[in-house]
């Protein structure tokens, strides 16, 4: 693509995946920033709808730290994001290739997709890789004094319809399980991420040295589950699992999902103030039955009623 001139350039990683595309597309649709998009294939169709945008293309990976280095040349800003779930344990060593890269470059803007530490802030009764890996990139960029602004970004609504989704009990009935009890529990849609990320490029005085929590809306899993049911009309519950039983389901980081779920429901204060300060930023910001309202065709695909 041809740079448009005198315009300064942002570097999105994750940028064919779900908070990083997010970014690049708002970044893109706001047109105050050049985009080049980090992506391990450039050939994908993302990519190319990317591309097709107006974005550059640049092919990386983040387990390697000389595709990183070649990609920071001459950009402005970045927008990092490491994905746990797609790679474990090893997004430890891809974040600290990540930052490393970012204090070694002229970058002026880091922002870069975080989240609590919950084995520090329990005392380590509760423990979520997830999360503390990520809590460690962050409080190593700060140990290096990288310019940066940290976005907390709370559970996706998305989640309802691939990892956390309603499943059949029976007589055409769906119930939602998983440990957080009767506490509000906040979430996004992840298709409103860049809204949110994308401005505070615009305003770095006013945002670096500064965390954000991302969030739309603040429920109760019941009330989740009641929006559900008044969406589609089938019925839709909510059943609280235990945080004990929820770890001991066997399936790939049911433990870190259950201490996850735990911290939110013990935790977390509610977020009624973050949901307002991300509205001020996105006024489209959307809330759950706004959302659902897009979605329902894919919610009913995903209960089978389709």
């Amino acid at each position: 693509m041809e740079e448009s001139e005198g315009r300064k350039k942002i570097l999105v990683f994750g940028a064919t995946g779900a908070q990083g595309g997010s970014v690049a597309r708002a970044l893109l649709k706001r047109g105050k920033f050049d985009v080049r998009a980090f992506t391990r294939n450039p050939e994908s169709p993302a990519a190319q709808q990317l591309r097709d945008a107006g974005a550059e293309v640049v092919k990386g990976d983040l387990d390697d730290r000389a595709s990183i280095r070649a990609a920071l040349e001459g950009v402005y800003g970045v927008f990092g994001v490491t994905n746990f779930w797609e790679h474990f344990d090893r997004e430890e060593r891809q974040g600290k290739n990540l930052v490393n890269a970012v204090a070694g470059s002229k970058v002026e803007h880091f922002i870069l997709s975080s989240l609590p530490p919950i084995a520090n802030a329990t005392g380590g009764a509760l423990k979520s890789p997830h999360f503390d890996i990520k809590a460690e990139h962050e409080e190593y960029a700060k140990s290096l004094g990288i310019p940066s602004t940290f976005v907390h970004v709370a559970f996706y609504f998305e989640n309802f319809l691939a990892f956390f989704p309603p499943r059949p009990t029976g007589n055409g009935a769906f119930q939602l399980g998983f440990p957080q009890g009767d506490t509000p529990l906040a979430a996004i849609s992840v298709e409103d991420v860049g809204d949110i990320v994308a401005p505070l490029f615009e305003q770095p005085d006013l945002y670096i040295g500064k965390t954000l929590a991302l969030a739309g809306d603040e429920l109760p899993a019941a009330e989740y589950a009641a929006a559900m049911t008044r969406t589609v009309g089938a019925d839709i519950s909510y059943a609280h699992v235990p945080r004990e039983v929820y770890a001991r389901l066997g399936f790939p980081g049911a433990e870190d999902l259950a201490d996850m779920f735990e911290f939110y429901r013990l935790h977390i204060p509610r977020r009624t103030s973050d949901i307002e300060a991300c509205r001020a930023i996105a006024p489209e910001l959307q809330n759950f039955e706004t959302w659902l309202s897009k979605n329902e065709p894919r919610l009913r695909t995903t209960l089978g009623l389709a």
